[in-house]
């Protein structure tokens, strides 16, 4: 707090890029961890909030007869244009920011202060969640050509690599330890990836310290253990990239510098390279090939872009794992993945099928360039702007009509469950009005109403919650409501946010819901009758 020169601004006005001419008024606050925007319209009081670690840059623009205008562009790509009335009270607001957006110390990252109110135990589980020893037992690992390796105990060849690697079974130490000698860092060839059904792999490394003019004898044994350990291949590719499987083994166990890379904490800024975006719009180009073969959605890969940036949870601080577990990160942060877990339900795809071709075997890319079809992913990078369209993407309404489907689904259950009963009391009184009526033949008596024991109106108690009308009566109630107001988002973060989401999250339609009963114009008539039966119901 002791960063922030003015904590309050009030009279600032909100500019909307869309329509210049239209901007809110309300105050401006600074806290430890946000910028706020709070509208002074009683009716909405509409929040807008901005981490400090989101904001990339802070523009001062010149002084106009309106007031002096502050542009904040964050790293989730949004833009905020703020014009606060006094030059003084804007310079004070944007020193404070510049400070706080580049925090010097771990320490003062929001993810320290972030209490979700969880206990230890449950916080302990979700830094459990994920098991990477569980993920290469899926790939088969080990197996004859591969095995775990100790090479790397305590992080003494390379302390910028995991504890636990595989090498080639004929890898020897004294061939991993000079190979780690000739590369950056020492980063020696590992196992990144493995297909068990062709024994094919991928693995990575970093480059050569003396480019490839120079050689290394170990480096190149190491070379030829990864080779035979690829039976159905005699030579090996050699590609000047890294692989990016899953993000938590290669990305943030493997060493990937996310404090350098995107500025986490106050460094030299020709360090920081958005290149997780890149391969999270990687991953959704695929989703956009192969629509059913993947099990999460587009909101999934967005949240975890915001939380890359946002420091809100402890999974991506620090440029390696040693620094974490120097850190003590799961032990004072909270995990991102144990969040996402929770709300699964919100990032489920509705195309995803099991049995479907696409999910059987590998995704075959189209090799021809007339035939693949690069997409402007705009549920990224424009999802703040109110102005584009479409709002809501095929995913998010699939999703509406799946959640309408399933809970007109449970209702006509409930529908069914209470016309067995009313058919039940239908029988009951039938069999009673058939015992009844033999005696008056003979006797010559009438069969009173209050004789009648079991009648229609003796369950109207079980019968309150009756829909009153049918669901395919398809009145405005009923109708599917899909609204920018029924945005709904699972995250602690961006809830708070207004302007968060684009698109339609949520559907918050109304089925037919029960009532009492009104009298029916026929009231009158044989309460034993089948009719009436069918009236009162």
């Amino acid at each position: 707090m002791e960063h922030i020169r003015t904590p309050k601004v009030e009279n600032v006005r909100l500019v909307d890029r869309v329509s210049p001419k239209k901007a809110a008024l309300g105050t401006l606050y600074l806290t430890a961890t946000h910028v706020i925007f709070v509208e002074n319209s009683p009716d909405s009081r509409k929040e807008t909030w901005i981490l400090h670690s989101q904001i990339s840059t802070i523009e001062k623009q010149a002084t106009t007869a309106t007031g002096c205008p502050l542009l904040i562009r964050c790293k989730n790509f949004q833009i905020i244009q703020l014009i606060i009335p006094q030059e003084r009270d804007c310079h004070d607001v944007y020193i404070s920011l510049i400070r706080l957006a580049r925090p010097v110390k771990y320490e003062e990252l929001y993810c320290f202060s972030f209490n979700p109110m969880l206990d230890k135990e449950e916080r302990e589980q979700g830094w459990v969640l994920i098991d990477l020893s569980e993920e290469y037992k899926r790939m088969g690992l080990p197996n004859h050509y591969w095995q775990l390796s100790d090479v790397n105990r305590d992080y003494r060849v390379c302390d910028s690599y995991p504890t636990e690697l595989y090498v080639p079974k004929s890898a020897t130490a004294h061939i991993i330890v000079g190979s780690s000698k000739f590369r950056s860092r020492r980063r020696f060839p590992v196992l990144s990836y493995y297909y068990k059904d062709n024994h094919a792999s991928i693995c990575r490394s970093s480059q050569p310290l003396s480019g490839f003019s120079a050689r290394c004898l170990e480096d190149e044994q190491m070379l030829q253990a990864i080779r035979k350990a690829n039976p159905g291949s005699d030579f090996v590719y050699v590609v000047d990239t890294r692989p990016k499987v899953l993000i938590e083994k290669d990305w943030i166990s493997f060493g990937h510098k996310f404090n350098h890379r995107y500025g986490n904490l106050d460094g030299d800024p020709k360090e920081i390279s958005p290149v997780i975006d890149q391969f999270i719009e990687c991953v959704w180009q695929l989703m956009e090939q192969f629509p059913c073969a993947f099990e999460f959605n587009e909101r999934f890969l967005i949240h975890i872009q915001h939380h890359i940036y946002s420091c809100q949870f402890g999974n991506f601080l620090c440029n390696s794992q040693k620094e974490r577990q120097e850190l003590k990160i799961q032990e004072r942060t909270y995990s991102l993945w144990a969040h996402l877990w929770k709300n699964r339900a919100d990032y489920l795809n509705p195309l995803f099928r099991a049995d479907h071709s696409q999910t059987q075997g590998t995704l075959h890319l189209p090799t021809i360039p007339c035939n693949f079809m690069y997409k402007f992913w705009s549920g990224m990078y424009n999802r703040f702007e109110k102005g584009m369209q479409p709002r809501q993407s095929v995913t998010d309404y699939l999703m509406a009509v799946k959640e309408e489907t399933q809970q007109l689904e449970e209702e006509l259950e409930a529908l069914e469950e209470r016309l067995e009963k009313i058919q039940k009391v239908q029988l009951n009184c039938t069999k009673v009005k058939s015992k009844q009526s033999e005696p008056s033949k003979h006797s010559g008596f009438s069969t009173s109403d209050n004789s009648i024991a079991n009648t229609p109106q003796d369950y109207s108690g079980n019968m309150k919650s009756f829909p009153s009308r049918s669901p395919s009566q398809g009145d405005e109630d009923s109708a599917l409501i899909l609204t920018q107001d029924n945005l709904k988002s699972s995250d602690p973060d961006l809830s708070a946010n207004s302007d968060q989401e684009s698109g339609v999250e949520d559907l918050s339609c109304r089925s037919p819901s029960g009532g009492e009963h009104a009298p029916s114009e026929d009231s009158g008539k044989d309460r034993d009758s089948d009719e009436a039966v069918f009236l009162t119901a």
